[in-house]
């Protein structure tokens, strides 16, 4: 009888063990592009305040401390001199009506791209919706994280 239980238990703990692991950080281009073109949803979550940001055409000092994410499902990967890029990237967007506290309802424009070198641009954009006129327009920019506490963009893959 004591086997059993034991079996039973270590069933149970590798069952919890997995429920619990959580999602595979991936830290190299490589790695997130593999993971698309297999098919797999991939989530990136940004540190804007670890980020540098540029808005109307200037690099901002205040950089605001907030947190982004976005699952990657739908993507294009541009190969090295496919639409006269030097290198390869990857480029995923996503639009969400939202309820802004001061601009009211605006369409919440995100989109990501990510460079082979290992570089990420976040463009977020707030349209007005019907006349889709940008009211808001920034763009971020840091690295791939890589686990280590350098860059701002954490790429997980999804189970």
């Amino acid at each position: 009888m004591k086997p059993i239980r034991i079996l039973s238990f270590l069933f149970t703990l590798a069952l919890c063990f997995n429920v619990f692991a959580g999602d595979r950080q991936l830290t190299s281009f490589d790695a997130v592009l593999k993971s698309l073109d297999s098919g797999h949803l991939v989530r990136v979550v940004v540190q804007y305040k670890d980020c540098q940001l540029i808005s109307d055409n200037k690099i901002q000092e205040h950089v605001p401390d907030a947190v982004g994410g976005m699952t990657i499902d739908t993507f294009e990967y541009f190969a090295p001199g496919s639409v006269r890029n030097e290198q390869g990237f990857i480029s995923a967007s996503k639009t969400i009506l939202i309820q802004h506290p001061t601009r009211g309802m605006v369409h919440n424009y995100a989109k990501v791209r990510i460079h082979a070198d290992g570089k990420v641009q976040i463009v977020a954009r707030y349209l007005k919706p019907g006349t889709l006129e940008v009211v808001m327009d920034e763009s971020f920019y840091t690295t791939i994280a890589d686990g280590k506490g350098n860059g701002a963009a954490a790429f997980y893959l999804l189970k």
